[in-house]
């Protein structure tokens, strides 16, 4: 058994899934996959199915009736891992945009550096983007810049979709409020551990743009982030955000 666990969300990755799979076990670190599929037209949950009797008990596959967000994806990624076990559950792309290599220190920067929240950062010092449009860069470094301003959360990259959780951290938090499915669902589970007082610390990444397959983006993810960080906002100062009893 292993104490930790990679959660990816997939949909359309025909291009990227075998090769991500393969170099996540190429690492040899004993990190088990669980691939969230929704219901890609393309077969990628074919793809995963071919591979799960080469990599018995380390490889799964959760399939869904349809195109239902990244969100609530890791959200049921996060409930199959806690109820198997798992300690460490990591949040990483398909299409190779986050590297492989770099999984062992964000799992390392939780289980020996004292986080509870490590995330794979591109705006810390040593971190960075390659081959991202500048439409993309402004968007996401303004999306940075916006959400540190309203929320006050000291997390210079709160939009990064590379995160290892303690388990402690998703069970103290209610996963089933949990309310944004794209930008905003990455900000939220971080403002959400950040006022229960769990230690986040960012870690410097390359991250580069996807190769294969089309990007995610849309308008109305976008506009979700920026009302989404009001709202979350707002609602804190009103409500306050507890732990669970």
């Amino acid at each position: 058994m292993s104490d930790k666990l990679v959660i990816i969300p997939t949909y359309k990755e025909k291009e990227n899934i075998a090769n991500i799979i393969k170099a996540i076990f190429d690492l040899d670190k004993n990190y088990h996959i669980l691939i969230i599929d929704d219901n890609s037209p393309d077969g990628t949950a074919d793809i995963v199915k071919s591979f799960i009797q080469e990599y018995p008990n380390k490889l799964f596959l959760e399939q869904r009736t349809g195109k239902l967000g990244l969100g609530t994806a890791y959200i049921k990624g996060f409930k199959w891992g806690l109820e198997k076990g798992y300690e460490y559950l990591i949040e990483m792309d398909a299409d190779f945009s986050h590297n492989p290599a770099d999984l062992e220190r964000l799992y390392l920067a939780c289980k020996e550096g004292g986080a509870d929240v490590a995330i794979g950062s591109r705006y810390v010092k040593g971190g960075k983007v390659e081959n991202w449009p500048f439409s993309r860069i402004l968007i996401s470094i303004g999306g940075a810049l916006y959400t540190r301003i309203i929320t006050w959360m000291p997390v210079k990259d709160p939009t990064a979709g590379f995160v290892c959780y303690r388990s402690k951290v998703l069970s103290t938090i209610d996963l089933d409020k949990v309310r944004f499915v794209g930008y905003a669902f990455q900000i939220e589970m971080k403002f959400k551990s950040w006022k229960l007082g769990f230690n986040i610390k960012e870690v410097f990444i390359t991250f580069k743009d996807r190769i294969y397959g089309a990007s995610k983006m849309s308008k109305g993810i976008i506009k979700e982030g920026i009302v989404g960080v009001l709202s979350m906002q707002l609602n804190s100062i009103l409500h306050g955000i507890a732990r669970k009893q």
